[in-house]
């Protein structure tokens, strides 16, 4: 009976388990809104989601190797205020933009290289680690504009968070780009490997001769890095750097990590539980938005999906 429960448990949270639970939402909200199927809400569920799903990617990397990232919403918003300041530094725009993304992702990768740096050196709690890193980013994007949004940016940085191609929101096909690379290196590179291995078991990972430090620094700047692409995508898309930019967005990031199927105990998961997930979640936001749900409502439905997600993660965990 024990074997049973468990393979049930398995099943819940691997990513069969996980896509039928997204396509049962999705036959749910097609029935109760005739609005959901239609080709432009579904194209816009997927420019809603893409920037919390990129920065998910890289949360799952840091996940997998038992740890937690707090600062990408505030990550978000002190990018966006610097890569918004750079923009105008030059009348040349292809200058301005190649300055602006160096900026941008240059500032996510340090900041993962701080989080990992304590995480290792110190061996401080990741939680209390980035939520450090969570409050000095956001203090300092407050800092470094005096509390204004940056305004008047070029017209042409729009395309990157409003742009189409055949009729597809480009935030898209990066999102896409980002799934795909991230999927690559988690299950074909020795990288990937290795990130499993120190989530597993840190010390049989670091008997066999794995760097664990540096596996662990590495994780925590692309976790920066891709929270430091959707500061980017985000001021493209509002068209300004905002210092109360990202709010909340560790929420959306860690919940869509979390119904991915992603153990927070470390070694277990994947990128394509997290792409399904972060759907899923995007999806529910969307149908209950179509029904008319309230926002704080909903705020509680999703906690409550993120909780059923970790006990279903705890109750597998102890019957390993």
């Amino acid at each position: 009976m024990r074997q049973i429960q468990f393979k049930k448990l398995n099943f819940l949270a691997d990513e069969t388990g996980i896509l039928l639970a997204f396509i049962a939402e999705l036959i749910i909200f097609s029935q109760l809104s005739p609005f959901f199927f239609t080709a432009e809400n579904l194209l816009n569920v997927s420019l809603q989601v893409s920037i919390t799903a990129i920065i998910a990617a890289g949360m799952t990397f840091v996940i997998l190797t038992a740890g937690i990232d707090l600062s990408v919403g505030s990550l978000v918003a002190f990018v966006g205020v610097v890569s918004a300041s750079v923009l105008k530094i030059s009348d040349s725009f292809t200058i301005s933009l190649t300055a602006a993304l160096l900026a941008g992702l240059s500032v996510g990768a340090f900041s993962g290289a701080i989080a990992g740096f304590f995480v290792t050196r110190f061996n401080i709690t990741p939680f209390i680690v980035t939520l450090a890193l969570m409050t000095i980013w956001r203090g300092a994007a407050f800092v470094y504009t005096d509390g204004r949004p940056v305004w008047n940016l070029p017209e042409s940085f729009g395309f990157i968070g409003n742009g189409r191609i055949f009729g597809i929101p480009f935030p898209t096909f990066i999102m896409l780009a980002v799934f795909a690379v991230s999927f690559v290196v988690l299950k074909y590179t020795r990288f990937g490997r290795y990130v499993y291995a120190v989530g597993g078991n840190i010390r049989a990972a670091k008997l066999a001769g794995v760097k664990t430090n540096l596996i662990l620094i590495s994780v925590y700047m692309i976790s920066g890095v891709l929270a430091a692409l959707g500061g980017i995508i985000l001021t493209s898309r509002i068209n300004s750097g905002q210092p109360n930019a990202g709010l909340m967005y560790e929420l959306d990031v860690i919940a869509a990590v979390a119904v991915g199927g992603t153990s927070f105990f470390g070694g277990r998961g994947s990128i394509t539980g997290t792409f399904i997930g972060s759907m899923l979640i995007a999806v529910l936001r969307n149908g209950l938005n179509l029904m008319n749900v309230g926002s704080y409502i909903q705020q509680v439905i999703v906690g409550i999906v993120i909780l059923l997600a970790v006990m279903i993660d705890q109750l597998r965990k102890d019957k390993e």
